[in-house]
């Protein structure tokens, strides 16, 4: 028997057990989180006798007697503090590593009631986020302690207004901060039952028989599926159906993360033990590992069409003719690897069986109707019987776009008429989803004597591995924008992505750009260096104004702001010898002739508007910026205005939460709603409208990429940014200045925290992370990817560019993805200052980060 006291109530255990499993599961506080499982990332900190511990390392007999203290149990004063401090910092983004982190905070405040800003870096050290950069956590625990000393009060900094412009608070911030608000892996419904997923022991192999029977006879559990028990289509995909839900006897494995069989059981262990008892005869295959062994003519096909996937080729101009006259020519070959996403949540899903037949699915990703889509087909069900509810999202940043567990999830339960939640563990997460776009690129710039660009090159091979997922989309963001926000008349770029036996490779911040930007922006810097001119004075002599051409043909607009954001780093950057710079772009909304409709139902309930889209909010504050923009546009308080999750049975579908389009596009319809009910409010009072519904859509039309058209529209918007990025005499970075034309900022505080945490990613993707396979297998755990941790953060300085007078979104455009992609490149930039060397592959090698 094993006695504990958590937050204040002793309770007791016959058995001993981990103690994270046994204050999530046995006494459902799930405050904490399950962030890796390993005891490196913090999402599951908590105080015993009043020391920081991580619960997923401590077990009952190690804690037993002593008092255990989660965000639960916090003083009402604290709470308060806490929850302000967080929420006026713009210290909470998804909001998943929020409560360990307050955790962490209160050990130190509580022996050190004034931290210093060091302090407050050590003490979250061993605490990961993902998405705000700790820059505003840092902030959010200072200003904490000011309250708890009793030197601030915890309205002290309140704004009045709260329309587009205006920093308000985060709407979702105290469920976030006090660990309230839901995740699916807190959910717990009555008779649930626990799912496991066989996974291949090969990336390629034959499977010639699958043996359940032991585990079907196993204790405690109530199914065991293979792919014959799908009643629907087995294949799944985005772009193209080529990815199995389960490999079926006389197929292939593809990758490791293959799925080959499923079990319910009545309790995670059974479900896990039962899962060893399968038997899976495989005859083993030798794997294709490179894109340059798929592409060979002896190769294997990994898939029945063969091993290319796709190609993107973009031609304007004569660049052979250009690239003749140029006086400067630069080629270089330049290597980027495949990168982790490592949201804090591991993906997970709970399916509930529905009387009618149908199928509920609570899910943490990023588009409820994806889900919808894939699961109709595995199932074989219409849309009415297809219910996708969201619950809070963990950071996606691309890595939740695929099917990972919500199918699996749903077929059990179909199957079983039980409730059934599936998640995974962290290696598990690692193993499965599709990763960073592994590209081998060579570009060649070519300028005239003055540093203006003629010509450009460039030949980009990717690695998709072993599914398509949305590699041609990546493939081709990666071609249309490795000319970068610059001038260039004559372009030549073919890109092709590969089929292999590696993980497969998908959506990830910036969608192929930062692979393309640190290829080309490299090679300006040689360029520059060739002319005789400063790397900043190179971009700015070519970058992009209104009323020019982009290398893809596209006419530039008004809002076009490049040589606003050169200017506002080009001080700081001619003041620094070891500063690196890189200027991108990046599209707003998928564009490229696809369909692409954000769409809204404004409906008033009970003396409040009710904000109804499927947008899938993953970090980035939506419920917050639509309530602006519905506050803009009719003047209602926010008090009177709500936020619906999205929800396939209620909510319109807006989309995928992906390139950076969510603020413009469903913005946009939330505006034109808005404007509706403003035109309603001046007849009616919001009581005289109750029961009424408010649509808004708006359609991005655009051209296709293969588009005849001499100036081809291929995306609504851009936004541009230059980041400068300067080191100390040691070569570490001490300094991150980033200019950002965001069009219109919704809410600086929200978008300077995006920023932020964007730098921080691209900043990991130049310095520390990487993905390493072994034959095809990951080898990387949660704690090894290279994350940055707050210790190693340096300062950011956010420079906001609000030019755009577009009315569409109040002029706001897409600021997620850009803020990722001019890092790594001002990085490498800066070392090329430092040392002279030109480093081609990422993660740059021989720097204090990398040896």
């Amino acid at each position: 028997m094993f006695k504990i006291n958590v937050n204040g109530t002793e309770y007791s255990c016959q058995d001993d057990m981990n103690l994270m499993e046994y204050l999530r599961d046995v006494l459902q506080i799930t405050s904490l989180k399950n962030g890796c499982g390993e005891g490196v990332c913090g999402a599951c900190t908590v105080l015993v006798d009043d020391k920081k511990v991580r619960a997923c390392t401590q077990t009952l007999a190690k804690v037993a007697g002593k008092n255990v203290l989660t965000v639960d149990g916090l003083s009402e004063r604290e709470k308060e503090a806490y929850t302000w401090a967080f929420a006026e910092a713009g210290a909470v983004q998804c909001g998943f590593c929020i409560p360990g982190m307050i955790v962490s905070a209160k050990a130190l405040i509580d022996k050190s009631p004034n931290p210093t800003p060091k302090e407050i870096k050590e003490a979250i050290r061993g605490n990961i986020c993902r998405c705000t950069g700790y820059v505003k956590i840092e902030q959010g625990i200072m200003l904490a302690a000011k309250v708890l000393r009793g030197e601030m009060q915890t309205n002290a900094a309140a704004l009045s207004g709260a329309g587009v412009g205006t920093s308000i608070q985060r709407l979702d911030a105290r469920e976030k901060v006090l660990g309230t608000g839901q995740y699916v892996d807190d959910l717990f419904v009555e008779n649930m039952l626990h799912a496991a997923v066989l996974r291949t022991s090969y990336p390629r192999a034959l499977v010639k028989g699958i043996d359940t029977s032991a585990a079907r006879v196993y204790p405690g559990v109530e199914a065991v599926l293979t792919a014959e028990d799908i009643p629907g289509t087995n294949e799944h995909g985005h772009i193209f159906h080529d990815w199995p839900t389960l490999i079926a006897v006389g197929q292939e494995t593809r990758y490791v993360g293959d799925a080959v069989a499923l079990i319910a059981a009545q309790t995670k262990k059974q479900a896990r033990e039962a899962l060893a008892l399968i038997k899976v005869d495989y005859e083993e295959l030798k794997p294709i590992l490179s894109p340059t062994e798929a592409l060979a003519d002896d190769a294997p096909k990994i898939h029945e069409q063969g091993n290319l996937l796709s190609t993107t080729i973009i031609k304007r101009g004569n660049v052979e003719e250009a690239l003749a006259k140029s006086a400067h020519v630069i080629t270089q070959r330049y290597s980027t690897p495949p990168t982790e996403h490592a949201f804090m949540e591991p993906e997970s899903a709970l399916a509930i069986p529905q009387e009618d037949g149908g199928i509920l699915v609570y899910v943490g990703d990023q588009s409820v109707y994806d889900d919808q889509h894939g699961i109709m087909g595995i199932l074989g069900l219409p849309a009415e019987k297809v219910r996708i509810v969201s619950k809070l999202v963990g950071g996606g940043f691309g890595g939740k776009e695929d099917l990972s567990v919500q199918h699996h999830a749903a077929l059990l339960a179909y199957k079983t008429q039980k409730p059934v939640k599936l998640t995974l563990s962290r290696k598990e997460s690692i193993l499965v989803h599709p990763k960073r776009h592994a590209m081998e690129l060579e570009v060649t710039t070519g300028c005239d004597a003055g540093g203006k660009l003629t010509a450009l090159t460039a030949k980009i091979v990717a690695d998709t591995g072993a599914y398509a997922s949305l590699g041609t989309a990546v493939l081709q963001r990666a071609c249309t924008h490795v000319g970068g926000p610059y001038q260039i008349a004559n372009v030549d770029i073919t890109g092709l992505c590969v089929y292999t036996n590696n993980p497969p490779a998908g959506a990830f911040r910036g969608f192929g750009v930062p692979q393309a930007a640190f290829a080309s922006e490299t090679n300006l810097d040689l360029l520059a260096e060739k002319v005789g001119i400063s790397p900043w004075e190179i971009r700015y002599r070519n970058a992009l104004e209104p009323g020019m051409i982009n290398p893809t043909g596209q006419i530039t607009d008004e809002g076009t702001a490049v040589k606003e954001t050169l200017l506002a780093v080009r001080e700081v950057y001619e003041s620094n010898p070891y500063a690196g710079i890189a200027c991108v772009m990046k599209n707003t909304g998928i564009g490229v002739g696809l369909p692409d409709t954000g769409r809204v139902k404004l409906q008033v309930c009970d003396g409040k508007v009710l904000v109804l889209t499927s947008a899938a909010c993953i970090g980035q504050g939506l419920a917050t910026v639509t309530s602006q923009i519905v506050n803009e546009a009719t003047g209602l308080p926010l008090e009177r205005i709500s936020f619906g999750v999205p929800d396939t049975f209620v909510t319109p579908d807006s989309g995928t939460t992906t390139a950076s389009r969510q603020t413009l596009f469903t913005g946009e319809a939330v505006r034109q709603a808005s404007l509706k009910l403003q035109q309603a409010l001046y007849k009616c009072s919001l009581e005289e409208l109750e029961g009424m519904e408010f649509y808004g859509e708006y359609f991005g039309k655009t051209d296709p990429i293969n588009s005849d058209k001499t100036n081809p529209v291929s995306h609504v918007a851009y936004s541009y940014a230059t980041q400068v990025v300067i080191l100390d005499e040691q070569g570490l970075v001490k300094k991150v200045v980033a200019a950002h034309d965001v069009g219109r900022a919704i809410n600086p505080k929200a978008v300077e925290g995006q920023i932020e945490g964007g730098v921080v990613m691209g900043l990991g993707y130049a310095l520390k992370e990487d993905f390493p396979l072994q034959n095809g297998v990951p080898t990387a755990k949660f704690g090894t990817l290279g994350l940055l941790r707050s210790t190693d953060v340096p300062e950011i300085e956010s420079i906001i560019i609000e030019k755009n007078s577009s009315p569409l979104a109040y002029g706001a455009k897409g600021i997620g993805e850009i803020s990722s992609i001019p890092a790594a490149p001002a990085v490498a930039s800066a070392y090329h200052k430092f040392d002279g060397k030109v480093r081609t592959s990422l993660p740059l090698r021989e720097t204090p980060y990398k040896k």
